[in-house]
C-alpha cells in the first residue's frame, strides 16, 4: 500500500499518485516545538525582565520546556518510514536546508537550556550533594551520587558565587529567546518556501508560527502548572484537619496566573492579528490559484477555521480572559480552548494545505485511523498522537524526581 492510502479519500480530478502524505505527526511536530518556544519564552520573563510574580511558574515552564524539548524530534521519527535515517540531520549538521538546520539548532537550544537549568538549580545540587554524603542506605547514595555529578565539583555557595549564577542565568535566557523562536520559525519557513503550494506560500508563515507558538507554550504551561499545584494540594491536604494546613497546600496562586494570563491574551491579539492579516491580504490581492483556496477556505474548511480555530480557539478565550474577575475555573476552560486554536491552526495549515489537487479541479480529505490495524496507522493515527502529546509529561515526571519543579 502506498504511503498516505490508507487515510486518504479523494473527490473530483486528482492525481492518481496523489495523496495525503503529511499526516497528523507533521501537525504535532510544529506544534510540539512551539510549545518548547512558548514554555522559554514565558520562563524568561523572570529571568530577563524580572517579573518577581512569575518566579514559580516561571522555574516549572523552564523545566517543562526542556521536557517538551525531548519530546520535539519525536512526530519526525514517527513518521519516517526508515526512522534510524533521522538521526543523519544530527550527525551531518548544515544550513544547506532548513531541515539539515535543524540539527544545529536543536543542539544549540538543548545546551542553552540544559546550561540556564544547571545555574538554576546549581545550589540545589550542592546542597542536596551535601547532604546525602555519607547518608545510609542505596537509594541516599545513588541520589547523592546523581547530585555530585550534576553539580559538576562547583561546591562554591558564597554569595559572589551566586550573584555569577544569577549573571549567566539572564545571559542564557537572553540568548535562548531568539534561538526558541528560530527553532519554531524555520518550521514555518518549511512550509512558507514551498512554491508548489498556494496556501503554503507566503513570508508571513515563519512569524505566525512563531507568534502561535508563544501562545501555545505559554497556554500549556499555565495548564500543567495548576493541575500540578492542585494535585499537590489535594494530597497534602489528603487526612488533615482545617487547622493542619501549612502554606504549602493551599493551592494555585491566582496572583501569579492572572499576570500571566496578561502576556497570554498580549500574544494572543498579535497571533490572531498575524492570521487575519494574511487572510485578507491573499483575498484582496486574489493571486494565482485564489479560486481554489477560497473554495477551500471558505466552504470545505469553514468549520474548522473560523469555528474551531477563530472562534473556539480565540475569540472565546480572549472573552474569558479580559471579563473582571477571573477564576481558576474560567483559567482552565479558556486555557482549553486556547490550546485547541493552535492545533487547530496547525492541523488547517498542514492538512488544508494538502487538501486541494494539483489539478486545481479535485480534493482530499483526511480521513485520520482511529483504531490502529497496523504500525503504519498506529503511529500515523489517534493513537500516535496521543504518544506523543504523553511524551513530555513522561520526561517532566522524570525532570521532576530530580529537580522539583514545585516544592522549593
Amino acid at each position: 500500500m502506498v504511503h498516505g492510502e490508507a487515510w486518504t479519500i479523494k473527490e473530483f480530478f486528482t492525481y492518481p499518485n496523489e495523496y495525503i502524505y503529511w499526516s497528523i505527526q507533521i501537525v504535532m511536530y510544529p506544534l510540539m516545538t512551539g510549545l518548547v518556544a512558548g514554555a522559554f519564552v514565558l520562563s524568561s520573563l523572570y529571568h530577563v525582565f524580572e517579573r518577581k510574580e512569575l518566579k514559580k511558574m516561571a522555574k516549572f515552564s523552564l523545566t517543562f520546556s526542556y521536557a517538551l524539548l525531548l519530546s520535539a524530534p519525536l512526530p519526525l521519527l514517527f513518521h519516517l518510514l526508515h526512522p534510524l535515517r533521522g538521526l543523519n540531520v544530527f550527525f551531518t549538521p548544515h544550513f544547506t536546508s532548513a531541515i539539515a538546520a535543524f540539527g544545529v539548532v536543536f543542539f544549540s537550544y538543548a545546551a542553552i537550556v540544559a546550561s540556564e537549568i544547571w545555574f538554576v538549580n546549581r545550589r540545589l545540587f550542592v546542597e542536596s550533594a551535601l547532604r546525602l554524603r555519607g547518608a545510609e542506605g542505596i537509594g541516599n547514595k545513588v541520589k547523592g551520587f546523581v547530585y555530585r555529578m550534576c553539580s559538576l565539583g562547583a561546591y562554591d555557595l558564597s554569595d559572589e558565587a551566586i550573584r555569577k549564577d544569577e549573571r549567566a542565568v539572564r545571559f542564557l535566557a537572553g540568548l535562548g529567546i531568539p534561538v526558541a523562536c528560530f527553532l519554531h520559525g524555520y518550521a514555518g519557513f518549511i512550509f512558507g518556501s514551498v512554491k508548489a503550494n498556494a496556501l503554503w506560500m507566503t513570508p508571513l508563515m515563519p512569524v505566525i508560527f512563531i507568534m502561535s507558538a508563544i501562545v501555545s507554550g505559554i497556554a500549556l504551561c499555565m495548564l500543567t502548572y495548576i493541575i500540578v499545584v492542585e494535585l499537590r494540594r489535594f494530597r497534602l491536604n489528603r487526612g488533615r484537619k482545617p487547622w493542619m494546613s501549612s502554606p504549602e497546600a493551599r493551592g494555585t496562586e491566582m496572583n501569579a496566573i492572572k499576570m500571566t494570563s496578561k502576556y497570554l491574551v498580549f500574544f494572543m491579539l498579535f497571533a490572531v492579528s498575524l492570521e487575519l492579516l494574511d487572510l485578507v491580504f491573499r483575498g484582496y490581492t486574489a493571486v494565482k490559484h485564489w479560486d481554489i483556496l477560497r473554495t477551500v477556505i471558505y466552504e470545505r474548511d469553514f468549520f474548522s477555521i473560523f469555528v474551531l480555530q477563530y472562534g473556539l480557539g480565540n475569540l472565546l478565550p480572549l472573552v474569558i480572559f479580559l471579563l473582571p474577575g477571573l477564576t481558576l475555573k474560567r483559567a482552565v476552560a479558556g486555557l482549553i480552548l486556547v490550546l485547541l486554536g493552535v492545533f487547530m491552526m496547525r492541523w488547517n495549515v498542514v492538512i488544508g494545505g494538502q487538501s486541494f489537487s494539483l489539478t486545481l479541479s479535485g480534493y482530499m480529505h483526511y480521513n485520520i485511523p482511529v483504531i490502529p490495524r497496523d504500525f503504519e496507522t498506529y503511529k500515523e493515527g489517534v493513537f500516535g498522537a496521543l504518544t506523543i502529546a504523553a511524551s513530555p509529561f513522561v520526561f517532566l515526571w522524570i525532570l521532576n524526581k530530580l529537580i522539583p519543579v514545585i516544592e522549593e
